[in-house]
């Protein structure tokens, strides 16, 4: 095992490095909003912004590295995140951080499919699996340290927009020393709408659906915590334990889901989201022990969802085309994304903290409808023709890439390659 990973340490570094820092940054912006005042429609638009952004880094940053470099395109991705907290910290005016929140999410889309680039280039197949695990552990565990870290001080200051700015550029230090080869150009992903619905209309509405949802939550749900009266270390688990919580339930849901008809896991995945959804919009707890067990099963139910409805896709794709499939259903979730917290910050806007869950309830209620209804319309695929489910990161944290690495090498449609500049050139 040492020696598969020892070529890998720097990346995983710096991928922990980089999604430490963006724990703490997509934590500190409700928090700090909320205290400034800032209504809950403007920052769910922060939640708009940063899936905007991250739907075009995704687009654009195969290009980007196929004109300048893997080296270079990173550390640009890492400065500029660096200096958008910055920003964030010296003009806390909701106008500016929503277009620089989108700055955010570019640089993080970048940043990330440059390092799954270069993992998917140095795993061989008989270690891609073990590979890909340890990459999801190393991000869940960064990600949850960063937001949990926010606990240990003055949330209503600026060190933690600093602390964010300093991991940022941290994580560029481990692929700027690295010795190893440029990997292969990035994966270049088509949003094909028509394509993927008559692929599966199931697994297009779902994930569309779920992008509504989950980021709704991801951007509000410190927000919610702060205006039932949580304090800070509950804010912080309030938010860190649904991503544990989803990443836990994949396992048995992945077993059944390869053994039964996928749709009805996904039904009856998000029914237990839904039961969640209620609980808090009905009861509207304001205890710490009822939110956090609440919120665990809620994070089980809406983080576990995005791996079964890319499974249920791949079920009906035809052979060698899993990571267009799985990079289209990603934009389409992007675009839910951009959606859902601009729809939960208006209603948390008009009917108080309840608005949160009224609109992921929307999402789950409508999801759950149309699974039957195409359930009623189209049978399960055989036993023998499924995909194999596999455990991913939440959707929100994934890239055209994260598919690349958890797939094969021979599904990948990289972009024409141009030639290297000069002082990278066989390097990075």
């Amino acid at each position: 095992m040492a020696r598969h990973l020892l070529p890998i340490t720097a990346l995983l570094l710096g991928s922990a490095l980089l999604l430490f820092a963006g724990g703490i940054h997509g934590l500190i912006l409700p928090i700090r909003g909320a205290a400034e005042g800032f209504s809950a429609s403007s920052l769910g638009l922060l939640g708009t912004g940063w899936a905007v952004g991250y739907v075009a880094g995704c687009i654009v940053a195969p290009r980007l590295v196929g004109a300048v470099g893997h080296i270079r395109t990173f550390g640009v991705m890492c400065a500029f995140a660096a200096v958008a907290i910055l920003l964030q910290a010296l003009i806390v005016e909701t106008w500016a951080w929503i277009p620089i929140r989108a700055v955010s999410g570019f640089c993080f889309a970048g940043a990330a499919m440059i390092v799954e680039s270069w993992l998917s280039e140095r795993a061989q197949p008989s270690t891609r699996g073990t590979i890909f695990g340890i990459y999801t552990m190393v991000n869940l565990g960064a990600v949850t340290a960063g937001q949990m870290s926010i606990s240990l001080g003055d949330a209503n200051g600026a060190v933690f927009f600093a602390i964010g700015a300093i991991f940022y550029c941290l994580a560029l230090v481990p692929t700027a020393l690295s010795t190893s080869a440029s990997p292969a150009p990035l994966t270049s992903v088509k949003l094909d709408l028509p394509g993927l619905w008559r692929n599966s209309p199931v697994a297009v509405a779902a994930v569309f659906l779920v992008g509504v949802s989950n980021a709704s939550f991801g951007a509000l749900a410190a927000v919610y915590a702060g205006q039932v009266g949580l304090a800070l270390t509950a804010i912080t688990l309030f938010a860190s334990i649904p991503v544990l919580a989803g990443a836990l339930a994949q396992i048995p849901i992945g077993y059944l889901s390869d053994r039964m008809d996928r749709r009805i896991v996904l039904v009856s995945t998000a029914a237990l989201a839904m039961l969640a959804d209620l609980a808090f919009a009905i009861l509207l707890p304001e205890g710490q022990l009822a939110n956090l067990v609440l919120v665990g099963l809620f994070g089980a139910g809406i983080f576990s969802m995005y791996p079964i409805i890319v499974a249920h896709a791949n079920d009906h794709a035809p052979p060698g085309t899993a990571i267009q499939v799985s990079g289209g259903l990603l934009m389409v979730f992007g675009l839910g994304s951009i959606l859902g917290p601009l729809m939960a910050g208006v209603a948390m806007s008009s009917v108080g903290p309840r608005g949160l869950f009224l609109t992921t309830v929307a999402a789950h209620v409508v999801l759950i409808a149309f699974t039957l209804w195409r359930m009623s319309l189209r049978g399960a695929v055989p036993q023998a023709d499924k995909a194999a489910f596999q455990i991913s990161v939440p959707a929100r944290a994934t890239t055209p890439e994260t598919a690349a690495l958890s797939g094969g090498e021979e599904e990948a449609l990289p972009l024409e390659p141009e030639a290297a500049p000069a002082d990278e050139a066989g390097r990075a």
